[in-house]
């Protein structure tokens, strides 16, 4: 399968990677109650990845030539394009310190977390991704209304998903004894990595949240078209990447390692 430029198929692609998503998020949790395989877990959260980076945060457009004239529109994109996976790129270390920490420090243990209560709040985040998808292509054929429609949906999933860690999560997990202290003797540093791992996540889901705010507004003034809506992409890649990390974060807290209680 192959990304395409026609606005239906554009949207039923969209639908067939949701569904695609769905199914191995599915898999992995049914993995982790059953078969316990680590090494399964990455192969699935992998390909997760690889689909949203390439269909939904369409990273195949860094390839696209730009035009010529330093002072087109064409070209500011292309270039913003590049220094946005620039950022995304640093970021990523950022990340990929705190799983380090996670991997390092926890082991082949994980927080006394509640696992549906992770699927849900996964599935929100993953759902909220469907639809900034959605939000973008048709901002992208130049239907602003479709996208105003779709846009408002992701922020009230996002903050869901906001609400559902924050506040439902971190309480669960205080209750069980998880405290934001890396030296704590009860479970060690389990409870700072837990909370600064979501902690961190829950920040660029604050900050992506504000984002599409400022996007939903710029395009109730109709300052967007179908030729020119580099906001909206930038928007829709940074809320994907968020998606992105946590879909390696889900397993590495929630599904991968022995229970400690």
């Amino acid at each position: 399968m192959i990304h395409t430029q026609d606005k239906s198929s554009a949207l039923g692609q969209g639908v067939l990677i949701f569904v695609y998503l769905t199914i191995l998020t599915a898999l992995e949790f049914f993995i982790a109650i059953t078969f316990k395989s680590v090494s399964i877990l990455i192969v699935v959260a992998v390909i997760k990845a690889a689909l949203v980076m390439y269909y939904y945060m369409h990273i195949y457009k860094l390839n696209e030539n730009s035009d010529d004239d330093t002072h087109s529109y064409a070209y500011k994109t292309g270039t913003n394009r590049l220094g946005l996976w620039l950022f995304l790129l640093s970021d990523t270390f950022v990340f990929a310190g705190l799983m380090a920490a996670r991997i390092n420090l926890l082991g082949f243990t994980r927080p006394p977390l509640n696992q549906l209560l992770g699927l849900a709040v996964t599935a929100v985040l993953l759902l909220s991704s469907f639809f900034m998808n959605r939000g973008e292509t048709s901002m992208a054929h130049g239907d602003t209304k479709g996208f105003l429609n779709n846009i408002v949906i992701t922020f009230f999933l996002g903050l869901g998903f906001l609400i559902g860690v924050v506040a439902v999560e971190w309480r669960l997990a205080a209750a069980e004894g998880l405290v934001a202290s890396f030296g704590n003797p009860a479970n060690g540093p389990m409870g700072g990595v837990f909370y600064i791992m979501t902690g961190m996540h829950a920040f660029h889901v604050f900050t992506g949240l504000i984002f599409l705010f400022v996007v939903w507004n710029n395009a109730r003034k109709n300052i967007y078209s179908a030729e020119q809506h580099w906001g909206v992409e930038a928007v829709a890649v940074y809320w994907h990447f968020v998606d992105l990390v946590w879909i390696f974060f889900y397993p590495a807290l929630y599904l991968i390692g022995k229970l400690i209680v």
